[in-house]
């Protein structure tokens, strides 16, 4: 039943209608999160607004203990080692720009979610312009205090 899941999620990721342009008019909101996964989604959405709002206390308490994010290339494999290192870069980021959402499509599998977002993040950050387009994967497992992020998988590029 796992493997189907995954291949679903990855036929979902690459499927035509979300392989375009998120910046494109089309596919604007393109939005496909079943009722089962919304209180995944707002979980992910409350770290964002922790991030957004420099709460470093509220975007760890979202996170389980052996988080793994991988961005840039690189791999932080613990809510200790993400706190010590990218979390504070990661706050000053998100409160100097903003994010839209352009995609988002969300699968539960048990006490299991997969949050896949699509976006664009604007602004300026340390006096240089920010215009990027963003990806993000985020997998989420449900315990006794809810949903909390087991993983994080952010890219951008900039836009064509």
């Amino acid at each position: 039943m796992l493997r189907f899941t995954l291949a679903a999620i990855l036929a979902l990721a690459v499927s035509p209608a979300l392989a375009h342009d998120p910046a494109s008019p089309a596919s604007a909101h393109a939005v496909s999160v079943p009722e089962a996964a919304q209180p995944a989604v707002l979980a992910v959405d409350a770290f964002h607004a922790a991030l957004d709002a420099g709460d470093r206390d509220a975007a760890l308490a979202l996170l389980t203990p052996d988080v793994i994010v991988l961005e840039e290339g690189g791999a932080e494999r613990s809510r200790e080692q993400y706190a010590g290192h990218h979390l504070p870069a990661d706050m000053a980021f998100a409160g100097a720009t903003r994010s839209e959402v352009a995609r988002r499509a969300a699968v539960v599998e048990g006490d299991v979610a997969w949050v896949m977002t699509e976006g664009r993040t604007t602004g300026r950050f340390n006096d240089r312009a920010v215009d990027r387009l963003t990806a993000e994967t985020m997998v989420l497992t449900r315990g006794a205090d809810g949903w909390r992020i087991r993983h994080i998988h952010w890219s951008s590029r900039a836009p064509n």
